[in-house]
């Protein structure tokens, strides 16, 4: 198979979703493909193994959620991708779909929890406010909830008689607090653990009745478990020894917890017992678990992938769970780690070099988007073409990454954009003293959050970059908060101190459009025209400056927020990257 041919397979490859199961129905799931080139939601019975398609829409489905009793899908339908509409339901065997709550304006969704009682919660934000609204489909809903500082609904109980509510209102969107409360809107129990010290609201106990809200907690500056009763106030806090980013889940019984901890890029699976409060390790492949869920009978499936191979729907049972089906991914090179001691502290990175070629190779810096998430040693179609052109790719999981502990997330105040690049530059030095990397040939790309830190580093680091690759990047900070939505604006808010009225001059001091003129490396921009995240006007702004300087750039436009869920947009997007890298980079 030819390099162009190998890495298009990777992207064209069915990949699925782990597979949600209702409650009160463990044999009726629903999960998502790529299988028609698009991401949709699937139903699948797994009694009698059929597979339904539940949603074709142009631009892929990214939310959807089971009703514990297995009767309705639910989801979320935008405007030609822009994440900016309403919920959906339809029956789980088919039949015609109908608007959840007709009577509801559109708005960027903050998330659905359902009960066995057909109430929905749903939380939206429209207009400068968070608003989360209560009731059955079909039928009027009313207001629950409503702010304007960012709140989401996290959990429902089984029987609808509670509501956890994660909200900013103490002013950290970054560090929420947690509250339950009745249908009515009363108040049951609230959980605030100061500055710097979220509560995050998980899952109730899948026992009717039970009142007991499994929560995440960073009380001693990490994730940790906590199983709260709000009406008593009982909690229980899990201690864990090691840090990283945390995930958890009930066992069906209620008597115990599934804990996914991700450390240094990679995965790990545990069992704790509530009773006998035992931490046991649950064996798995080397590699990244995506998602994780224990089954009615204790077995756990599980998503896993490293960056050699492609993802599989797996089992602790020791089978694999199902088949997306169609031709595997082709596999990839395997991930290495890099530590470099930065000037915050000791900085992990994973390289990922071609099979062909000699070093020092053209290299490309990958920066993660965010900056809340890491970089992680799962297959990325995305590393592999890079991979496959000849190129040597390092991620760099920076100071305010998530995985290696709150202090090191929550470390961007005071310098946002410019904290990451210090951590950049440090690996940077470090691949080119070792010899993988030419310093003369060197790409530094990024989505989102890394896109930012593309422009920003193109012109803070002029010296350091050949040429920059940004994907939906935030150009303008003032221009964005402007123009993005509501819990972008709190995010930032939270991040900056204040809204950029309050404190113009981080804002300005952070945002590449500042340091325009000193950018030299031709740069390459992806920006959707409706894009609620990183907004078009602040990127035409940019846009403008790097031709009145007279810079040397191209601008790739598409016409939705997620083009990623539609394969043949990915696919253009990279070859378009690629062919960039290739005229300004020589590779071989």
């Amino acid at each position: 198979m030819k390099a162009e041919e190998r890495w298009q397979a990777r992207f064209r490859a069915s990949r699925m979703t782990l597979p949600s199961w209702a409650r009160q129905a463990p044999h009726r799931s629903i999960y998502r493909s790529n299988a028609t080139g698009k991401w949709e939601v699937y139903a699948w019975d797994r009694v009698t193994g059929a597979v339904r398609q539940v949603t074709d829409r142009p631009k892929g489905t990214a939310y959807a959620a089971l009703d514990p009793t297995g009767q309705w899908i639910y989801w979320f339908a935008d405007t030609e991708g822009d994440e900016f509409g309403v919920w959906w339901r339809q029956p789980f065997t088919g039949g015609p779909d109908q608007e959840v709550a007709p009577g509801l304006p559109p708005g960027q969704p903050g998330g659905i929890v359902l009960s066995t009682t057909g109430v929905a919660a749903i939380s939206w934000a429209s207009e400068g406010t968070f608003r989360i609204h209560l009731g059955r489909a079909g039928e009027p809903f009313r207001q629950l909830y409503e702010h304007t500082e960012a709140a989401w609904v996290a959990a429902m109980s089984l029987d609808g008689s509670l509501i956890a509510i994660n909200h900013g209102e103490y002013g950290d969107f970054r560090h929420p607090a947690l509250r339950v409360v009745r249908p009515d809107g009363s108040v049951v129990g609230e959980l605030h653990d100061g500055p710097g010290k979220g509560v995050t609201g998980l899952g109730f106990a899948p026992v009717p009745g039970d009142r007991r809200l499994l929560a995440l907690h960073e009380r001693r500056h990490r994730y940790e478990p906590l199983v709260w009763d709000p009406a008593t106030g009982e909690q229980r806090e899990i201690w864990l020894k090691d840090s990283g980013d945390l995930d958890a889940h009930w066992y069906d019984d209620g008597r115990a917890l599934l804990i996914l901890r991700d450390d240094r890029a990679r995965s790990h699976l545990h069992r704790y017992d509530l009773a006998g409060g035992t931490l046991t390790s649950i064996e798995t492949p080397h590699g990244v678990i995506d998602e994780a869920a224990p089954r009615p009978g204790g077995h756990v499936e599980y998503s896993w992938s490293s960056g050699s191979r492609p993802p599989v729907i797996r089992s602790t049972n020791g089978q694999v769970v199902v088949n997306p089906g169609g031709p595997a991914a082709p596999p990839s090179v395997p991930v290495e780690d890099l530590d470099v001691e930065g000037e915050g502290g000791r900085v992990h990175a994973l390289i990922s070099k071609p099979e062909h070629g000699l070093a020092p190779y053209p290299t490309v810096f990958l920066l993660h988007s965010g900056p809340t998430t890491h970089d992680r040693d799962s297959f990325s179609p995305t590393v592999a073409a890079w991979v496959d052109a000849g190129f040597a790719v390092v991620r760099v999981n920076y100071r305010g990454s998530t995985g290696y502990g709150t202090a090191w997330r929550d470390a961007l105040h005071g310098d946002v954009g410019h904290i990451e690049l210090a951590d950049v530059a440090a690996v940077r030095q470090r691949v080119v003293e070792r010899g993988i990397a030419d310093p003369a040939r060197l790409v530094l790309a990024g989505s989102a959050w890394g896109g930012y830190l593309t422009l920003l580093g193109l012109g803070t680091q002029p010296d350091l970059w050949a040429a920059g690759i940004a994907a939906a990047p935030i150009a303008c900070h003032q221009t964005s908060y402007e123009d993005e939505v509501e819990s972008l604006r709190a995010y930032h808010r939270a991040l900056f101190g204040g809204s950029p009225d309050e404190r113009p001059d981080r804002y300005a001091a952070s945002s590449p459009i500042t340091y325009v003129d000193r950018v030299s490396a031709p740069l390459l921009i992806l920006a959707g025209e409706n894009d609620t995240r990183c907004p078009f006007r602040q990127i035409e702004k940019y846009v403008a400056k790097l031709a009145e300087h007279g810079r040397e750039h191209e601008l790739y436009t598409y016409d939705a927020i997620r083009g990623s869920l539609v394969v043949s947009e990915r696919i253009a997007q990279i070859a378009l990257q690629l062919d960039f890298a290739r005229k300004h980079v020589k590779s071989r």
